[in-house]
Protein backbone atom coordinates (compact mmCIF):
# COMPACT_ATOMS: atom_id res chain seq x y z
CA UNK A 1 0.00 0.00 0.00
CA UNK A 2 1.28 3.47 -0.89
CA UNK A 3 2.05 5.65 2.12
CA UNK A 4 2.14 9.42 2.47
CA UNK A 5 5.34 11.28 3.30
CA UNK A 6 4.90 14.85 4.54
CA UNK A 7 7.80 17.08 3.46
CA UNK A 8 7.13 19.65 6.17
CA UNK A 9 8.04 20.38 9.78
CA UNK A 10 4.64 22.03 10.36
CA UNK A 11 2.83 20.57 13.40
CA UNK A 12 -0.44 22.03 12.07
CA UNK A 13 -0.15 20.18 8.75
CA UNK A 14 0.65 16.94 10.57
CA UNK A 15 -2.31 17.44 12.92
CA UNK A 16 -4.62 18.15 9.96
CA UNK A 17 -3.63 14.91 8.25
CA UNK A 18 -3.96 12.90 11.46
CA UNK A 19 -7.43 14.34 12.10
CA UNK A 20 -8.37 13.22 8.57
CA UNK A 21 -7.30 9.65 9.34
CA UNK A 22 -3.86 9.74 7.71
CA UNK A 23 -0.66 8.96 9.62
CA UNK A 24 2.16 10.21 7.38
CA UNK A 25 5.88 9.82 7.76
CA UNK A 26 7.56 13.20 8.20
CA UNK A 27 10.76 14.12 6.40
CA UNK A 28 11.76 17.80 6.46
CA UNK A 29 13.19 19.08 3.18
CA UNK A 30 15.71 21.62 4.42
CA UNK A 31 14.97 23.87 1.42
CA UNK A 32 16.29 27.42 1.83
CA UNK A 33 13.13 29.47 1.27
CA UNK A 34 15.09 32.70 0.84
CA UNK A 35 16.49 31.43 -2.48
CA UNK A 36 13.17 32.03 -4.27
CA UNK A 37 12.42 35.67 -5.03
CA UNK A 38 10.58 37.82 -7.55
CA UNK A 39 7.40 35.74 -7.83
CA UNK A 40 3.79 36.73 -7.24
CA UNK A 41 2.52 35.48 -3.83
CA UNK A 42 0.50 32.49 -5.15
CA UNK A 43 3.36 31.48 -7.48
CA UNK A 44 5.84 31.78 -4.61
CA UNK A 45 3.80 29.44 -2.41
CA UNK A 46 3.57 26.88 -5.22
CA UNK A 47 7.26 27.12 -6.15
CA UNK A 48 8.37 26.55 -2.56
CA UNK A 49 5.98 23.59 -2.24
CA UNK A 50 7.44 22.13 -5.45
CA UNK A 51 11.02 22.51 -4.18
CA UNK A 52 10.26 20.92 -0.80
CA UNK A 53 8.50 17.99 -2.44
CA UNK A 54 11.31 17.42 -4.95
CA UNK A 55 14.00 17.55 -2.25
CA UNK A 56 12.33 14.85 -0.17
CA UNK A 57 11.24 12.70 -3.13
CA UNK A 58 14.88 12.53 -4.23
CA UNK A 59 15.92 11.13 -0.84
CA UNK A 60 13.53 8.22 -0.39
CA UNK A 61 12.98 4.77 -1.86
CA UNK A 62 9.85 2.67 -2.09
CA UNK A 63 6.26 3.39 -3.01
CA UNK A 64 5.26 6.71 -1.52
CA UNK A 65 3.26 9.82 -2.19
CA UNK A 66 5.40 12.79 -1.13
CA UNK A 67 3.55 15.96 -0.19
CA UNK A 68 5.23 19.36 -0.17
CA UNK A 69 3.33 22.44 1.00
CA UNK A 70 4.09 26.09 1.58
CA UNK A 71 1.93 29.01 2.65
CA UNK A 72 2.23 32.77 2.27
CA UNK A 73 -0.15 35.60 3.14
CA UNK A 74 -0.80 38.14 0.41
CA UNK A 75 -1.46 41.65 1.72
CA UNK A 76 -1.43 44.63 -0.65
CA UNK A 77 0.07 42.43 -3.35
CA UNK A 78 3.07 41.44 -1.21
CA UNK A 79 3.85 37.94 0.07
CA UNK A 80 4.43 37.55 3.80
CA UNK A 81 5.87 34.41 5.35
CA UNK A 82 6.92 33.96 8.97
CA UNK A 83 7.92 37.19 10.73
CA UNK A 84 11.60 37.33 11.73
CA UNK A 85 10.97 38.60 15.26
CA UNK A 86 8.43 40.04 17.71
CA UNK A 87 8.82 43.55 16.30
CA UNK A 88 8.02 42.38 12.79
CA UNK A 89 5.00 40.43 14.06
CA UNK A 90 3.69 43.58 15.78
CA UNK A 91 4.18 45.68 12.63
CA UNK A 92 2.49 43.01 10.50
CA UNK A 93 -0.56 42.88 12.76
CA UNK A 94 -0.86 46.66 12.85
CA UNK A 95 -1.01 46.54 9.04
CA UNK A 96 -3.47 43.61 8.96
CA UNK A 97 -6.00 44.55 11.64
CA UNK A 98 -9.46 45.42 10.39
CA UNK A 99 -8.52 44.29 6.90
CA UNK A 100 -8.41 41.11 4.82
CA UNK A 101 -5.65 39.19 3.08
CA UNK A 102 -5.38 36.07 0.95
CA UNK A 103 -3.65 33.00 2.34
CA UNK A 104 -2.10 30.98 -0.51
CA UNK A 105 -0.98 27.39 0.11
CA UNK A 106 0.92 25.59 -2.61
CA UNK A 107 0.58 21.79 -2.75
CA UNK A 108 2.84 19.41 -4.68
CA UNK A 109 2.19 15.66 -4.58
CA UNK A 110 4.81 13.33 -6.12
CA UNK A 111 4.28 9.63 -6.75
CA UNK A 112 7.67 7.92 -6.34
CA UNK A 113 6.42 4.81 -8.15
CA UNK A 114 5.31 6.45 -11.39
CA UNK A 115 7.40 9.63 -11.15
CA UNK A 116 4.27 11.66 -11.83
CA UNK A 117 3.27 14.66 -9.80
CA UNK A 118 0.21 16.86 -9.36
CA UNK A 119 0.23 20.45 -8.15
CA UNK A 120 -2.34 23.04 -7.10
CA UNK A 121 -2.55 26.20 -5.02
CA UNK A 122 -5.39 26.87 -2.63
CA UNK A 123 -6.30 30.50 -1.90
CA UNK A 124 -8.51 31.58 0.99
CA UNK A 125 -9.59 35.10 1.94
CA UNK A 126 -9.01 35.84 5.64
CA UNK A 127 -10.68 38.75 7.46
CA UNK A 128 -8.88 40.09 10.53
CA UNK A 129 -10.45 41.64 13.62
CA UNK A 130 -9.86 45.23 14.68
CA UNK A 131 -7.44 44.10 17.40
CA UNK A 132 -5.98 46.54 19.90
CA UNK A 133 -2.31 47.43 20.37
CA UNK A 134 -2.42 45.59 23.71
CA UNK A 135 -3.77 42.43 22.05
CA UNK A 136 -1.20 42.66 19.26
CA UNK A 137 1.67 43.04 21.74
CA UNK A 138 0.48 40.10 23.84
CA UNK A 139 0.02 37.90 20.78
CA UNK A 140 3.46 38.74 19.39
CA UNK A 141 5.06 38.07 22.79
CA UNK A 142 3.34 34.66 22.94
CA UNK A 143 5.66 33.55 20.13
CA UNK A 144 2.89 31.86 18.14
CA UNK A 145 2.93 34.27 15.17
CA UNK A 146 6.69 33.80 14.71
CA UNK A 147 6.19 30.19 13.62
CA UNK A 148 3.51 30.61 10.96
CA UNK A 149 3.08 32.23 7.56
CA UNK A 150 1.26 35.53 7.78
CA UNK A 151 1.90 35.78 11.55
CA UNK A 152 -1.44 34.23 12.52
CA UNK A 153 -3.25 30.97 13.13
CA UNK A 154 -6.91 30.05 13.05
CA UNK A 155 -6.36 26.95 15.18
CA UNK A 156 -4.50 28.53 18.08
CA UNK A 157 -4.30 31.79 20.04
CA UNK A 158 -4.82 33.76 16.83
CA UNK A 159 -8.22 32.20 16.17
CA UNK A 160 -10.00 34.95 18.10
CA UNK A 161 -8.44 37.57 15.81
CA UNK A 162 -9.83 36.08 12.58
CA UNK A 163 -13.44 37.16 12.10
CA UNK A 164 -14.22 35.28 8.90
CA UNK A 165 -12.71 33.23 6.11
CA UNK A 166 -13.89 32.72 2.53
CA UNK A 167 -12.80 29.31 1.28
CA UNK A 168 -11.33 26.18 2.81
CA UNK A 169 -10.52 26.48 6.51
CA UNK A 170 -7.88 23.74 6.26
CA UNK A 171 -6.03 25.74 3.61
CA UNK A 172 -5.47 28.50 6.17
CA UNK A 173 -4.05 25.94 8.60
CA UNK A 174 -1.57 25.03 5.85
CA UNK A 175 -2.99 22.05 3.96
CA UNK A 176 -6.26 21.88 2.02
CA UNK A 177 -7.75 18.42 2.48
CA UNK A 178 -10.26 18.69 -0.42
CA UNK A 179 -7.49 19.92 -2.72
CA UNK A 180 -5.12 17.16 -1.58
CA UNK A 181 -7.84 14.56 -2.23
CA UNK A 182 -8.13 15.88 -5.79
CA UNK A 183 -4.36 15.52 -6.28
CA UNK A 184 -4.38 11.97 -4.88
CA UNK A 185 -7.14 11.02 -7.34
CA UNK A 186 -5.34 12.78 -10.21
CA UNK A 187 -2.35 10.49 -9.61
CA UNK A 188 -4.58 7.40 -9.75
CA UNK A 189 -4.89 6.64 -6.04
CA UNK A 190 -7.88 6.35 -3.74
CA UNK A 191 -8.17 8.84 -0.87
CA UNK A 192 -9.62 6.34 1.61
CA UNK A 193 -6.70 3.96 0.99
CA UNK A 194 -4.49 6.52 2.76
CA UNK A 195 -6.52 6.24 5.95
CA UNK A 196 -4.60 4.57 8.77
CA UNK A 197 -5.87 1.16 9.69
CA UNK A 198 -7.21 1.47 13.22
Amino acid sequence: MTSLVLASASPARLATLRAAGIEPSVLVSGVDESQVTGLEPADLAQRLADLKCAAVAAEICGEHLVLGCDSVLELDGTAHGKPADVEEAVARWRAMRGRSGVLHTGHCLHDTTSGRQAVATGSTVVHFAEVTDVEIAAYAESGEPLHVAGAFTVDGLGGAFVTRIEGDHHNVVGLSLPLLRDLVIELGHTWTDLWSRR
